[in-house]
Protein backbone atom coordinates (compact mmCIF):
# COMPACT_ATOMS: atom_id res chain seq x y z
CA UNK A 1 0.00 0.00 0.00
CA UNK A 2 1.07 3.40 -0.75
CA UNK A 3 0.93 6.88 1.17
CA UNK A 4 -0.43 4.42 3.84
CA UNK A 5 -1.90 6.75 7.30
CA UNK A 6 -1.09 5.79 10.44
CA UNK A 7 -3.51 3.62 11.99
CA UNK A 8 -4.08 5.67 14.91
CA UNK A 9 -4.91 9.21 12.08
CA UNK A 10 -6.89 6.31 10.18
CA UNK A 11 -9.35 5.74 13.37
CA UNK A 12 -9.51 9.00 13.84
CA UNK A 13 -10.09 10.88 10.61
CA UNK A 14 -11.86 7.88 9.06
CA UNK A 15 -14.47 6.88 11.92
CA UNK A 16 -15.12 10.21 12.80
CA UNK A 17 -15.13 12.32 9.48
CA UNK A 18 -15.56 9.94 6.34
CA UNK A 19 -19.02 9.15 7.33
CA UNK A 20 -20.31 12.08 7.89
CA UNK A 21 -18.24 14.84 6.23
CA UNK A 22 -17.93 12.81 3.11
CA UNK A 23 -21.47 12.08 2.65
CA UNK A 24 -22.34 15.65 3.38
CA UNK A 25 -19.79 17.08 1.03
CA UNK A 26 -21.16 15.02 -1.62
CA UNK A 27 -24.73 16.27 -0.72
CA UNK A 28 -22.96 19.70 -1.45
CA UNK A 29 -23.15 18.59 -5.20
CA UNK A 30 -26.02 17.91 -5.43
CA UNK A 31 -27.73 20.82 -3.26
CA UNK A 32 -30.37 21.01 -5.42
CA UNK A 33 -31.84 17.89 -4.54
CA UNK A 34 -32.96 17.57 -0.91
CA UNK A 35 -30.37 15.64 1.49
CA UNK A 36 -31.27 12.27 2.50
CA UNK A 37 -30.55 10.85 5.44
CA UNK A 38 -27.85 7.95 5.74
CA UNK A 39 -28.78 4.48 7.17
CA UNK A 40 -26.20 2.25 7.04
CA UNK A 41 -23.36 1.82 9.35
CA UNK A 42 -19.29 2.43 9.25
CA UNK A 43 -17.88 -0.81 10.59
CA UNK A 44 -14.16 -1.83 11.25
CA UNK A 45 -13.07 -4.83 9.72
CA UNK A 46 -9.05 -4.49 11.93
CA UNK A 47 -7.98 -7.14 9.57
CA UNK A 48 -8.46 -5.27 6.19
CA UNK A 49 -6.69 -2.12 7.85
CA UNK A 50 -3.54 -3.85 8.88
CA UNK A 51 -4.64 -4.18 12.82
CA UNK A 52 -3.91 -7.18 15.00
CA UNK A 53 -6.72 -7.56 17.43
CA UNK A 54 -8.97 -10.23 18.99
CA UNK A 55 -12.89 -10.28 18.98
CA UNK A 56 -13.28 -8.10 21.65
CA UNK A 57 -10.16 -5.97 21.39
CA UNK A 58 -12.35 -5.12 17.79
CA UNK A 59 -15.37 -4.19 19.87
CA UNK A 60 -13.27 -2.18 22.04
CA UNK A 61 -11.60 0.10 19.23
CA UNK A 62 -14.33 0.23 17.16
CA UNK A 63 -16.27 1.69 20.36
CA UNK A 64 -13.38 4.02 20.92
CA UNK A 65 -12.81 5.73 17.54
CA UNK A 66 -16.30 5.84 16.45
CA UNK A 67 -17.14 2.95 14.16
CA UNK A 68 -21.28 1.68 14.62
CA UNK A 69 -20.58 -1.75 13.51
CA UNK A 70 -17.75 -4.57 13.79
CA UNK A 71 -17.13 -7.21 11.87
CA UNK A 72 -17.63 -11.03 13.85
CA UNK A 73 -15.76 -13.75 14.05
CA UNK A 74 -17.68 -17.10 13.41
CA UNK A 75 -15.37 -19.30 14.78
CA UNK A 76 -14.88 -17.20 17.99
CA UNK A 77 -18.66 -16.63 18.62
CA UNK A 78 -19.71 -20.42 18.05
CA UNK A 79 -16.66 -20.93 21.24
CA UNK A 80 -18.91 -19.24 23.31
CA UNK A 81 -21.87 -20.24 25.82
CA UNK A 82 -25.53 -19.12 25.89
CA UNK A 83 -24.49 -16.77 29.06
CA UNK A 84 -21.51 -15.59 27.37
CA UNK A 85 -23.13 -14.97 23.91
CA UNK A 86 -25.68 -12.79 26.01
CA UNK A 87 -23.15 -10.92 27.87
CA UNK A 88 -21.43 -9.94 24.60
CA UNK A 89 -24.14 -8.55 23.13
CA UNK A 90 -25.50 -6.51 25.70
CA UNK A 91 -22.37 -4.97 25.58
CA UNK A 92 -22.21 -4.51 22.32
CA UNK A 93 -25.53 -2.99 22.46
CA UNK A 94 -24.26 -0.57 25.53
CA UNK A 95 -21.70 0.70 23.13
CA UNK A 96 -24.45 1.42 20.10
CA UNK A 97 -22.60 -1.64 17.95
CA UNK A 98 -23.91 -3.71 15.94
CA UNK A 99 -22.74 -6.67 13.54
CA UNK A 100 -21.01 -6.24 10.11
CA UNK A 101 -20.91 -8.92 7.50
CA UNK A 102 -19.10 -11.78 7.45
CA UNK A 103 -16.94 -13.82 5.08
CA UNK A 104 -18.22 -16.92 3.07
CA UNK A 105 -16.30 -19.75 4.21
CA UNK A 106 -16.97 -21.98 1.03
CA UNK A 107 -15.11 -22.36 -1.71
CA UNK A 108 -16.67 -22.21 -4.96
CA UNK A 109 -14.07 -20.94 -7.34
CA UNK A 110 -12.46 -24.61 -7.26
CA UNK A 111 -13.06 -27.90 -8.37
CA UNK A 112 -16.60 -29.59 -7.15
CA UNK A 113 -14.67 -32.05 -5.14
CA UNK A 114 -13.29 -28.88 -2.88
CA UNK A 115 -16.63 -27.62 -3.34
CA UNK A 116 -18.83 -30.24 -2.03
CA UNK A 117 -16.35 -30.79 1.13
CA UNK A 118 -16.64 -27.05 2.07
CA UNK A 119 -20.49 -26.44 1.81
CA UNK A 120 -20.70 -29.24 4.09
CA UNK A 121 -19.70 -27.36 6.91
CA UNK A 122 -21.74 -24.53 5.84
CA UNK A 123 -25.36 -25.29 8.03
CA UNK A 124 -23.44 -24.79 11.32
CA UNK A 125 -21.47 -21.70 10.00
CA UNK A 126 -24.65 -20.25 9.23
CA UNK A 127 -26.61 -21.63 12.35
CA UNK A 128 -23.49 -20.04 14.48
CA UNK A 129 -23.84 -16.84 13.06
CA UNK A 130 -27.53 -16.36 13.42
CA UNK A 131 -27.71 -17.39 17.08
CA UNK A 132 -25.27 -14.23 17.87
CA UNK A 133 -27.74 -12.02 15.36
CA UNK A 134 -25.21 -11.95 12.46
CA UNK A 135 -27.51 -11.10 9.24
CA UNK A 136 -25.02 -10.58 6.47
CA UNK A 137 -22.25 -12.39 4.83
CA UNK A 138 -20.22 -11.57 1.92
CA UNK A 139 -17.61 -12.81 -0.69
CA UNK A 140 -16.23 -12.29 -3.89
CA UNK A 141 -14.97 -13.54 -7.47
CA UNK A 142 -12.41 -14.14 -9.49
CA UNK A 143 -12.54 -11.77 -12.23
CA UNK A 144 -11.12 -14.73 -15.12
CA UNK A 145 -10.53 -18.60 -15.53
CA UNK A 146 -7.52 -20.44 -17.55
CA UNK A 147 -9.91 -23.50 -18.64
CA UNK A 148 -13.74 -22.05 -18.25
CA UNK A 149 -14.95 -19.83 -21.00
CA UNK A 150 -17.21 -17.08 -19.49
CA UNK A 151 -20.66 -19.16 -20.62
CA UNK A 152 -19.12 -22.15 -18.52
CA UNK A 153 -17.88 -20.31 -15.60
CA UNK A 154 -21.48 -18.35 -15.45
CA UNK A 155 -23.33 -21.38 -15.14
CA UNK A 156 -20.66 -22.88 -12.62
CA UNK A 157 -21.25 -19.71 -10.55
CA UNK A 158 -25.16 -19.42 -10.60
CA UNK A 159 -25.40 -23.21 -9.50
CA UNK A 160 -23.02 -23.12 -6.49
CA UNK A 161 -23.64 -19.97 -5.54
CA UNK A 162 -27.89 -20.76 -5.56
CA UNK A 163 -26.76 -23.77 -3.31
CA UNK A 164 -25.37 -21.35 -0.81
CA UNK A 165 -27.54 -18.78 -1.21
CA UNK A 166 -30.40 -21.27 -0.54
CA UNK A 167 -28.91 -22.98 2.62
CA UNK A 168 -28.04 -19.33 4.02
CA UNK A 169 -31.40 -18.15 3.52
CA UNK A 170 -32.55 -20.89 5.51
CA UNK A 171 -31.31 -18.79 8.53
CA UNK A 172 -32.12 -15.47 7.58
CA UNK A 173 -29.06 -14.56 6.16
CA UNK A 174 -28.08 -12.23 2.80
CA UNK A 175 -24.99 -13.23 0.57
CA UNK A 176 -23.24 -10.23 -1.35
CA UNK A 177 -21.07 -10.87 -3.86
CA UNK A 178 -18.72 -8.65 -5.15
CA UNK A 179 -16.80 -8.30 -8.65
CA UNK A 180 -13.39 -7.55 -8.89
CA UNK A 181 -12.80 -4.54 -11.31
CA UNK A 182 -9.28 -3.91 -12.57
CA UNK A 183 -8.41 -4.81 -15.92
CA UNK A 184 -4.62 -6.41 -15.03
CA UNK A 185 -6.84 -8.73 -12.66
CA UNK A 186 -9.88 -9.64 -15.22
CA UNK A 187 -6.97 -9.83 -18.01
CA UNK A 188 -4.77 -12.60 -16.43
CA UNK A 189 -6.45 -15.44 -17.33
CA UNK A 190 -7.66 -16.81 -20.44
CA UNK A 191 -10.85 -16.29 -19.94
CA UNK A 192 -12.34 -12.70 -18.23
CA UNK A 193 -15.03 -13.14 -15.67
CA UNK A 194 -17.17 -10.67 -14.22
CA UNK A 195 -16.02 -7.70 -13.77
CA UNK A 196 -18.51 -5.17 -13.94
CA UNK A 197 -21.65 -4.45 -12.06
CA UNK A 198 -23.92 -5.23 -15.03
CA UNK A 199 -22.14 -8.39 -15.79
CA UNK A 200 -23.04 -9.18 -11.84
CA UNK A 201 -26.73 -8.05 -12.12
CA UNK A 202 -26.54 -10.70 -14.35
CA UNK A 203 -25.59 -13.76 -12.33
CA UNK A 204 -28.03 -12.38 -9.44
CA UNK A 205 -30.50 -12.28 -11.59
CA UNK A 206 -29.88 -15.95 -12.62
CA UNK A 207 -29.40 -17.12 -9.08
CA UNK A 208 -32.85 -16.50 -8.46
CA UNK A 209 -32.35 -15.82 -5.07
CA UNK A 210 -33.95 -12.91 -3.05
CA UNK A 211 -31.50 -12.65 -0.18
CA UNK A 212 -28.85 -12.64 -3.23
CA UNK A 213 -27.20 -8.73 -3.77
CA UNK A 214 -23.58 -7.09 -4.36
CA UNK A 215 -21.57 -7.01 -1.99
CA UNK A 216 -20.06 -3.00 -3.26
CA UNK A 217 -16.90 -2.09 -3.03
CA UNK A 218 -15.76 1.44 -3.99
CA UNK A 219 -12.13 0.40 -5.40
CA UNK A 220 -13.80 -2.27 -7.89
CA UNK A 221 -16.75 0.54 -8.82
CA UNK A 222 -13.70 3.23 -10.20
CA UNK A 223 -11.68 0.24 -11.79
CA UNK A 224 -14.64 -0.59 -13.55
CA UNK A 225 -14.83 2.77 -14.74
CA UNK A 226 -18.36 2.88 -13.12
CA UNK A 227 -20.26 6.49 -12.13
CA UNK A 228 -22.90 7.47 -9.47
CA UNK A 229 -25.43 6.58 -12.06
CA UNK A 230 -24.39 2.86 -12.02
CA UNK A 231 -25.07 3.13 -8.30
CA UNK A 232 -28.17 5.02 -8.26
CA UNK A 233 -29.61 2.12 -10.62
CA UNK A 234 -29.61 -0.17 -7.55
CA UNK A 235 -32.43 -0.28 -5.14
CA UNK A 236 -31.02 -0.39 -1.33
CA UNK A 237 -32.41 -3.81 -1.06
CA UNK A 238 -29.47 -4.70 -3.95
CA UNK A 239 -26.84 -4.09 -2.12
CA UNK A 240 -25.66 -6.56 1.16
CA UNK A 241 -22.75 -4.86 2.44
CA UNK A 242 -19.88 -2.08 1.06
CA UNK A 243 -16.07 -1.81 1.21
CA UNK A 244 -14.65 1.43 1.13
CA UNK A 245 -11.06 2.06 -0.37
CA UNK A 246 -9.15 4.91 -2.06
CA UNK A 247 -6.14 4.32 -5.15
CA UNK A 248 -2.71 5.40 -5.25
CA UNK A 249 -1.87 8.62 -6.89
CA UNK A 250 -0.13 8.81 -10.39
CA UNK A 251 -1.43 5.15 -11.98
CA UNK A 252 -3.23 5.05 -14.92
CA UNK A 253 -7.07 3.32 -13.41
CA UNK A 254 -6.52 0.17 -15.70
CA UNK A 255 -3.02 0.13 -14.36
CA UNK A 256 -4.30 0.32 -11.26
CA UNK A 257 -3.36 -3.30 -9.28
CA UNK A 258 -5.87 -4.87 -6.75
CA UNK A 259 -3.12 -5.24 -4.27
CA UNK A 260 -2.27 -2.36 -4.12
CA UNK A 261 -5.01 0.08 -2.60
CA UNK A 262 -5.60 3.18 0.18
CA UNK A 263 -7.23 3.72 3.14
CA UNK A 264 -10.47 5.60 2.20
CA UNK A 265 -9.80 9.05 1.59
CA UNK A 266 -6.09 9.40 1.87
CA UNK A 267 -5.33 10.48 -1.69
CA UNK A 268 -9.23 11.41 -3.16
CA UNK A 269 -8.46 9.54 -6.26
CA UNK A 270 -11.82 7.51 -5.72
CA UNK A 271 -14.27 9.94 -5.41
CA UNK A 272 -15.60 8.51 -1.99
CA UNK A 273 -18.24 11.64 -1.58
CA UNK A 274 -20.71 10.93 -4.57
CA UNK A 275 -20.06 7.66 -4.14
CA UNK A 276 -21.36 7.12 -0.95
CA UNK A 277 -23.74 10.01 -1.47
CA UNK A 278 -25.25 7.59 -3.98
CA UNK A 279 -25.42 4.99 -1.50
CA UNK A 280 -27.37 7.09 0.78
CA UNK A 281 -29.65 8.34 -2.13
CA UNK A 282 -30.71 4.90 -2.70
CA UNK A 283 -31.09 4.17 1.17
CA UNK A 284 -28.85 1.57 1.59
CA UNK A 285 -28.99 0.31 5.54
CA UNK A 286 -25.95 -2.39 5.45
CA UNK A 287 -22.55 -1.99 7.46
CA UNK A 288 -19.56 0.22 4.98
CA UNK A 289 -15.96 -0.88 6.02
CA UNK A 290 -12.99 0.50 5.02
CA UNK A 291 -10.22 -1.86 3.84
CA UNK A 292 -6.98 -1.46 2.04
CA UNK A 293 -6.23 -4.14 0.33
CA UNK A 294 -8.03 -6.42 -2.11
CA UNK A 295 -8.70 -10.21 -2.18
CA UNK A 296 -6.12 -11.39 -5.23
Amino acid sequence: MTAMLSRRSFFQVTAAGLGASAVAHASALLAAEPRPKRKFTMALSCGMVGVRATPREAIELAHRYGFEAVEPSARFLAGLSEDSLAQLLAEMKAKKLVWAAEGLPVEFRSGDEVFQASIKGLPDFAKGLKRAGVTRVGTWLNPSHNTLTYLANFRQHARRLRQVAKTLGDYGLRLGLEYVGPKTSWSRGCFPFIHTMAEMKDLIAEIGCDNVGFMLDSWHWYTAHETPADVLSLRAADVVCCHLNDAPKGVPVDQQVDSHRDLPAATGVIDLAVFLQALTRIGYDGRSRPSRSGPT
